[in-house]
């Protein structure tokens, strides 16, 4: 057999947390209360542990987690979802616990249980991340794809947010009215994601008032359409 490494979490109320991940389709192979608390999950191809001293800090030392490398995450997420809107009657997207969000190319998510835990599921495929944008872009158009690595690999919508407000106010003037219009649909998509639909708003009338061709407002609306299914996903029931 070849070597493998399983992953020790904190177990927090073990049987919420083993609850929670059956909910995601996880099997329950390990529950122990006395001397002290422990599980385990399983899905096909790992596992993850639970630990928690019955005498000892009843939270973790600091936050813990773990990656998973998987074929896929596109169902992956969408199945995720379908459980979690049917135990907690929508998705659970801010808080704890929660599953944060996808779109389309994006390479990897994460799910906080009840516990605290992250577990960061990630495509074996996925590209080499360029923090602070990719070295072939400037301008704008670096600022855009810095903030779509905040957005994606640490989850964070406000850098993403300040990083992209400081671009257009710094490049906004010498970049292309298309460019514009992707940093400010990238703003409306922030904008859904902290439900603040006067805010969002007033970025789509922003992009409105932009000069773009046909082919652009396309593209644009393409783009947004991406804030308008976040918005469903968050809202459905």
């Amino acid at each position: 057999m070849a070597d493998f490494a399983v992953p020790v979490m904190w177990a927090g109320e073990l049987g919420e947390t083993l609850d929670f991940y059956k909910t995601l389709g996880y099997a329950v192979t390990y529950e122990q209360t006395r001397p002290y608390c422990y599980g385990a999950v399983q899905r096909p191809g790992y596992d993850l542990h639970f630990y928690a001293a019955k005498d000892g800090d009843s939270t973790p030392a600091a936050d813990l987690g773990c990656l998973v490398m998987v074929g896929e995450v596109e169902q992956l997420h969408a199945g995720f979802s379908a459980a979690l809107r049917a135990k907690y009657g929508k998705v659970p997207a801010r808080g704890i616990p929660r599953i944060t969000r996808m779109r389309p190319g994006q390479t990897r998510f994460t799910v906080y249980d009840p516990a605290g835990n992250g577990v960061t599921y990630i495509r074996h495929d996925e590209p080499a991340m360029e923090y602070g944008g990719s070295s072939r872009l400037t301008g704008l158009a670096k600022v855009i794809d810095n903030a779509r690595i905040l957005r994606f690999s640490k989850q964070d919508d406000r850098a993403a947010r300040r990083a992209l407000e400081s671009g257009l106010r710094k490049h906004g003037a010498t970049a292309t009215a298309l460019e514009r219009a992707h940093a400010l649909a990238d703003l409306v998509e922030i904008a859904v994601a902290e439900q603040d639909s006067a805010r969002a708003a007033e970025l789509r009338g922003k992009i409105a008032e932009l000069t773009l061709t046909a082919e652009e407002r396309t593209v644009i609306a393409e783009h947004l359409r991406i804030a308008t299914d976040l918005a469903e996903w968050l809202d459905a029931d």
